[in-house]
């Protein structure tokens, strides 16, 4: 099995290093594809730094959002497995054992990696993000006829047939609340995993806000709605 590894990055120059290290050691991974959606600090020269055959870099001049970065990767991606890691440290590239698991053990086509079941260790920060996560995770079920526990995930893996079924519109953070409606209505197999969670405050640069909140609301009823 190939696993590929896509990296959106915006504006990590901070931490972008210590993921691709991470990531490029896992002995899963395959291919790493890294899309540096228009930084205007030191990620793209991070990024240069980082020299290992594994790793495909695409360079986007101006900003697009994680959804557009993630539907460039998938053009050129040539794993069996593919997985989206963020590049700020939040979700530890070490557990893709534990999130590809279930696809492994041909028991899955989609696996999300929640930070709200299992054992692992959980930074404890925002109580009304941990609110808003449930609502919207609650709207998706309602939707879906799904018990997922953490829609919002960062860590969703799934089989290459899956990617190439998704059809994906969302430009920004929609990526999340598309992907999870579009997934559930192929009917493929869908597991959650407990991973750990080391969130980030937003004086450490966390983006996320209230703003994505709302439009994940609107992309959950646009595509179980209207698509």
């Amino acid at each position: 099995m190939k696993l590929t590894v896509i990296i959106p990055v915006y504006n990590e120059e901070n931490t972008v290093g210590q993921v691709l290290h991470k990531v490029v050691r896992n002995k899963l991974v395959g291919e790493v594809v890294v899309i540096n959606d228009g930084s205007s600090d030191g990620t793209l020269a991070r990024i240069k730094q980082i020299k290992n055959k594994k790793i495909k870099v695409i360079n986007k001049r101006k900003n697009q959002g994680k959804g557009a970065a993630i539907r460039d990767a998938l053009k050129i991606a040539k794993g069996d497995v593919v997985i989206i890691q963020d590049a700020d440290l939040e979700y530890d590239p070490d557990e893709y054992k534990l999130v590809l698991a279930p696809i492994l053990a041909k028991k899955a086509d989609v696996v999300f990696g929640s930070r709200f079941v299992g054992n692992q260790p959980h930074r404890v920060l925002y109580f009304w993000h941990y609110v808003g996560n449930k609502l919207i995770t609650l709207l998706a079920n309602v939707l879906t006829n799904l018990n997922l526990t953490d829609m919002e995930t960062c860590y969703k893996a799934f089989t290459k047939e899956v990617a190439r079924r998704l059809d994906l519109q969302e430009k920004r953070f929609g990526f999340e609340p598309e992907f999870t409606i579009k997934a559930a209505r192929m009917g493929v197999r869908i597991y959650e995993v407990g991973v750990s969670y080391s969130g980030r405050s937003y004086a450490e640069g966390k983006k996320i806000g209230w703003k994505d909140g709302l439009w994940t609301v609107w992309c959950l009823i646009k595509y179980s709605t209207f698509d």
